[in-house]
């Protein structure tokens, strides 16, 4: 068994992954070429902003209404005409607003123009946009009030209760005032103050509501000045002060909100480069915008559109588009067809870029969207004139383009390095299955070579081959021959020993027996049965070993026979319970035949091997426990005494020849430690296994037989 857990085929696998540095260069290589395409990407979007804003430079007139703007725009007073893209149908349903909603402004206690800190949104709010469409502008105004009071019908006055009031700085720069004051639900027109005369060029509709009421409201475009302003007024008792909550001091022509309509002009000039994937802004020195042209979503699909218009569909390129591009794109990432644009439809536009334009200076900027799909690279000039900076030109664009070239160039290049790397690790692959196949092979003739008793039963096969791993192979051929030799020589020596031994032992007993007659001193008779007791022991030593001599011999040409296991340990018990009358035994047998295939007599020999070895080691007054059960098809014999543990490190060795764990007082007796030796030979006659393992709850050993049934 290899000590690693890697074969050598696996290992040059491993060592193969080094070819994965290829596609890793390779992914460098392109993402430099990307930096530099996303800097030649910066540098032609400032050139598209110097190219628009040279279109614009020098002409004030187009920024005129946007250069009357206070220094401070301010959200909520100053308005801004966003482009609706239908006509709004004046029914105070508000369903044609819906996709305009996050446009909205909500209006709350803060633009009250009598402050109350009593004021809760439920007394009165209101949320209010307008827009855009042909020639008109387009008002909403989602109304909160708690208690709707309308213009009594036989009333004189219109300002005493719910109305709207709206304030007009004309194009000549005359400030005028209207109301729209109704008494039902329906159609609404303004009328002009302070005369009240119906002015029918600004129309609506009322609509109450649970919480409050709806008013929709279209003008001409031409009434318009820049500076628009509504306020709402609250009357919800006669006899008492009422609330004003407006976008502006509709009182003071100087307080009034600005409104900002997207100049249609600019919008022209610009128009033509909506086209090219990028989008195109023109705002003025307070941010705001005054066109706006082109879109960034899909604007990839030109780029992937063109580069599929030079490709055709192969079977390598469906097989490329159905395996290897999944296998690819969880490492890249693919342009997305959608992503969160948070500046679609704004009113003004933020961001230090812009900042720098509109001090005179161009300047960029890279943002992520923010769903983190998609990266905006933004450029913008300055627009000048009268040697004043009167706006800037922000063009827009994601890097999509560049990442979908990216990708194409690091799909072509991927297919290059794996057909590259699939062809070097599959020649490996085979050159290390080769190699491996001859080393599995010498393993294999080694391992059957030898068994696990270390004795030698065939001779290795010597290769031929000139290279490294065939001089191994004779290499251990030679090992394994010489090995065998010396195997053969160890295996006989007990018998040569006990044979060579006997005669002189014989021949010194006979003598010590003769001089024992004629000894008459007592010294002399000590000693005599000292070396009598020296000569028993010697004998019983070569007895041992014939024992064991005889007994591999016995097996090799015993015949087989069934017989009751069961029967034999019962008979074999019954007879260790007379012959050793001072040992305790705690027996436990099934009432069961247990058919085993071997020799009864091997078998008695084994339990007199390991019954001998349980008494020799159990504590003085324990029992000695035996147990014989079927489990699984096996017959278990398990033999255990309480005494001194096994050693960790012995294992299995305690039943090779010549092992023994006892102890210095125990070595008074004669043992070679064949007796567990014996045992295993019998055991693997009989094609069971034994095994001896260290009691858990105790100290002491138990040593288990498994022979099969049948």
């Amino acid at each position: 068994m290899s000590r690693f857990g890697l074969g050598l085929r696996s290992k040059v696998i491993l060592l193969s992954c080094f070819l994965f540095v290829l596609p890793w260069l390779g992914y460098e290589y392109v993402w430099e070429m990307e930096k530099y395409l996303r800097e030649g990407q910066e540098k032609t979007l400032v050139g598209t902003t110097r190219a628009l804003a040279t279109a614009l430079h020098e002409r004030p007139a187009l920024f005129e209404n946007a250069s009357e703007f206070t220094d401070k725009v301010e959200k909520g007073r100053d308005l801004y005409a966003y482009n609706i893209n239908n006509a709004i149908r004046l029914d105070g349903e508000l369903g044609d607003w819906q996709p305009y909603e996050s446009l909205m402004w909500q209006y709350h206690g803060a633009y009250l123009q009598t402050p109350d800190d009593k004021h809760a949104l439920e007394d009165l709010s209101f949320k209010h946009m307008v827009g855009k469409y042909g020639q008109h502008l387009y008002a909403v105004f989602a109304v909160k009030d708690d208690v709707l009071r309308l213009r009594p019908k036989n009333a004189l006055s219109v300002d005493r209760n719910d109305h709207l009031k709206i304030a007009i700085k004309t194009p000549d720069g005359e400030l005028k005032n209207y109301i729209i004051a109704t008494r039902k639900e329906g159609w609404v027109n303004a009328f002009a103050l302070p005369g009240l005369t119906p002015y029918t060029d600004i129309q609506g509709y009322f609509k109450p509501t649970i919480d409050g009421y709806n008013i929709e409201l279209r003008m001409p475009l031409g009434m318009l000045g820049n500076k628009l302003g509504f306020a709402i007024s609250d009357w919800d008792d006669t006899q008492q002060q009422h609330h004003l909550m407006a976008t502006s001091n509709v009182e003071d022509a100087n307080a009034l909100g600005t409104v900002l309509l997207p100049s249609p002009e600019i919008k022209r000039i610009i128009k033509g480069m909506g086209h090219s994937g990028s989008r195109i802004w023109v705002v003025d020195k307070h941010h705001r915008v005054l066109a706006q042209s082109g879109t960034i979503q899909h604007a990839d699909g030109v780029w992937a559109s063109s580069l599929r218009e030079t490709e055709t569909q192969g079977l390598w390129q469906r097989f490329e588009e159905r395996f290897l591009h999944p296998l690819y794109y969880q490492i890249l990432t693919k342009p997305p067809s959608e992503f969160l644009d948070i500046l679609h439809d704004v009113a003004a536009l933020q961001g230090n870029h812009i900042a720098s334009a509109l001090r005179g200076e161009p300047a960029s900027n890279w943002r992520i969207t923010p769903d983190n799909k998609a990266v905006i690279l933004s450029a913008a000039y300055p627009i000048w004139g009268n040697d004043q900076v009167l706006g800037a030109v922000i063009a827009e664009e994601t890097t999509n383009g560049v990442r979908t070239l990216r990708n194409k160039a690091l799909e072509k290049l991927f297919n290059v390095i794996i057909a590259v790397m699939l062809i070097g690790t599959i020649s490996l692959f085979f050159f290390a299955s080769r190699i491996s196949s001859r080393i599995r092979r010498l393993r294999d003739s080694a391992e059957q070579a030898i068994d696990e008793q270390g004795r030698v039963r065939s001779q290795l096969s010597i290769s031929n081959d000139s290279d490294e791993i065939g001089d191994l192979s004779r290499s251990f051929a030679n090992i394994v021959n010489r090995l065998g030799g010396y195997t053969h020589y160890l295996e006989n020596m007990s018998s040569r020993l006990s044979h060579e031994l006997r005669t002189p032992v014989t021949v010194v007993r006979s003598s010590l027996e003769n001089l024992q007659l004629i000894a008459t001193e007592p010294q002399q008779q000590k000693y005599l049965t000292r070396a009598q007791e020296g000569v028993a022991r010697l004998n019983k030593l070569i007895t041992t070993m014939s024992e064991a001599t005889r007994l591999e011999q016995s097996i090799s040409t015993a015949a087989r026979e069934n017989y009751d296991l069961t029967q034999v340990v019962q008979g074999c018990m019954q007879g260790y319970a007379i012959a050793y009358p001072n040992a305790l035994f705690d027996v436990k047998i099934e009432d069961t035949a247990m058919s085993v295939n071997g020799s009864a007599d091997f078998f008695a020999q084994l339990l007199d091997k390991l019954i001998n070895n349980a008494l020799e080691f159990a504590q003085q007054g324990t029992a000695i426990c035996v147990s014989l059960t079927e489990h699984q098809g096996q017959a278990v014999l398990a033999i255990s005494n309480l005494g001194p543990r096994l050693p960790q490190e012995i294992g299995d060795h305690i039943f090779d020849s010549m092992v023994s764990v006892r102890g210095q007082d125990k070595q008074q007796q004669p043992h070679l430690g064949l007796g567990l030796y014996i045992a295993r030979l019998i055991v693997d006659f009989h094609r069971g296994k034994i095994r001896a393992q260290n009691l858990e709850a105790d100290e002491g050993v138990c040593i288990t037989v498994s022979l099969p049934i049948g």
